[in-house]
């Protein structure tokens, strides 16, 4: 047999170099350069592959009608872009212990009563500890047959002998390739697993969920080199602290990669829920100076936001700045404006600004509930907590329009708000509320009138 040539992957990257280096030339990393024997003709199994017979023009290509699967969790649901489509290749990311396993356990369990046979596939648990999981979160079927291996030979012939309707790898840093002498977990040893996973999923229309871990360093070396590879990946957020768990969609060939979905964990599994409005609002019955509530917009889905600030004195020659679930950039953008616009002296106050519930706010239109949040706290003023604010902010002091105002405006009405803040240019569009008042700015000048 030909010896295979040694290559020095990048465990953070996959950069290849013919030669060790100390440094890794495509990411910048050090001491990231593995040596790896690779195997020669290593891309030439044909389940590796997916194959075609000739090109073709792309107007007589027949195209196979399919229909998405329920997972049987309609959050899981609306993130996948409506189901499982078959054939699919979907990597589930997220740190140690956030319930991914949790999640395709559940997943698994729902597939195998309403669609057919699941093969569950893990290389770190046994089937008795699978069992015993299982029996906690009740999640027995008849059709979820559990199998413990990590050789992707042996996993290749079960799925192809039995070709399941759902196939679920836990964890993917956990398979090998006997053909590659790099330990489990490597760059080459992923990637190549991957490719045999990919070249079945789309040769035999068999769906495969993945698994791909995090370490507690924050290492994301494996998934960061399978995003290209997979059609969608998927990540678990959330604080370990917490029982909620954030499900984000960031590549999906199916469906939109702005759709979240929101679970609660609990002792017998994740649920979903259903009112992540609910989830996002503190309890607090009387107006508290720095508490504002934005209407956000998580793709389709209208969310309200409760953001906090706390703005106070500084003992050092440096004020700090801390965010948690907000762009720090941006929050210094806008006390920035207020600074220069309003005329509060923020140059030596500490500012603090939390999302309540875990949530990541990103989007623009929560820049005019962050700047009412800071300047109540400042001026120790209260805003009404039947108010919900909404709009983006100009270096000008401008608040700028927003999309879909109307969706927003109507989730606030749902939970009960009287009074909605949104800008003057979204006046243009046609907007109703039978029990809401609508008040438009043009400046946040306009906006902080509202302080009580």
């Amino acid at each position: 047999m030909a010896k295979g040539k040694t290559l020095f992957l990048c465990q953070d990257c996959g950069y290849v170099s013919p030669k060790w280096l100390g440094r890794c030339p495509e990411c910048g990393q050090w001491n990231t350069l593995v040596e790896e024997n690779q195997k020669q003709n290593v891309h030439q199994d044909k389940e590796n592959r997916v194959m075609s017979d000739r090109p073709q023009p792309i107007v007589d290509i027949v195209r196979n009608e399919y229909e998405k699967k329920s997972t049987g969790i309609g959050e899981l649901d609306r993130v996948l872009g409506g189901g499982i489509v078959p054939g699919s290749l979907v990597l589930i990311g997220g740190d140690p212990g956030i319930g991914k396993s949790t999640l395709l356990l559940q997943v698994a369990r729902l597939v195998s009563r309403h669609h057919g046979q699941v093969l569950y596939v893990s290389g770190e648990e046994s089937p008795q500890q699978i069992k015993i999981r299982a029996d906690r979160l009740g999640t027995m079927s008849d059709n979820m047959f559990v199998f413990s291996a990590t050789d992707i030979s042996q996993i290749k012939t079960f799925i192809l002998r039995d070709h399941p309707e759902l196939v679920v790898i836990d964890s993917i840093q956990t398979i090998f390739d006997p053909g590659l002498s790099s330990a489990p977990g490597s760059v080459g040893q992923v990637r190549e697993c991957t490719a045999h996973l990919m070249g079945i999923a789309k040769n035999h229309d068999i769906p495969i969920f993945i698994v791909g871990h995090v370490t507690k360093e924050g290492m994301l070396a494996g998934p960061r080199v399978l995003e290209h590879m997979v059609d969608s990946v998927l990540y678990f957020e959330g604080d370990l602290h917490q029982s909620f768990r954030i499900l984000r969609g960031v590549k999906n060939r199916f469906g939109s990669t702005n759709e979240i979905g929101i679970f609660e964990m609990h002792e017998d599994g994740l649920r979903e829920v259903l009112n992540p409005s609910e989830l996002f609002l503190s309890s607090h019955l009387d107006p508290v100076p720095g508490s504002a509530v934005v209407g956000g917009l998580e793709g389709t889905r209208p969310v309200l936001v409760e953001i906090q600030a706390l703005v106070s004195q500084s003992t050092f020659p440096s004020p700090r700045r801390m965010t948690t679930g907000v762009e720090y950039n941006r929050v210094c953008l806008i006390m920035a404006v207020l600074e220069k616009k309003i005329g509060l002296r923020l140059q030596n106050q500490d500012a603090y600004v939390s999302a309540v519930g875990g949530i990541r706010v990103d989007e623009p239109a929560a820049d005019l509930g962050i700047a009412l949040a800071i300047a109540s706290s400042f001026r120790n003023r209260c805003i009404p907590n039947d108010l919900v604010v909404m709009g983006e902010v100009g270096l000008t002091g401008e608040v700028r329009s927003i999309s879909q105002a109307q969706r927003r405006i109507q989730e606030a009405e749902k939970l009960g708000f009287k009074k909605c803040i949104i800008p003057k240019g979204n006046l243009m569009h046609e907007l109703t509320g039978k029990a809401i008042e609508i008040i438009a700015v043009g400046t946040l000048e306009e906006a902080l009138h509202i302080l009580t």
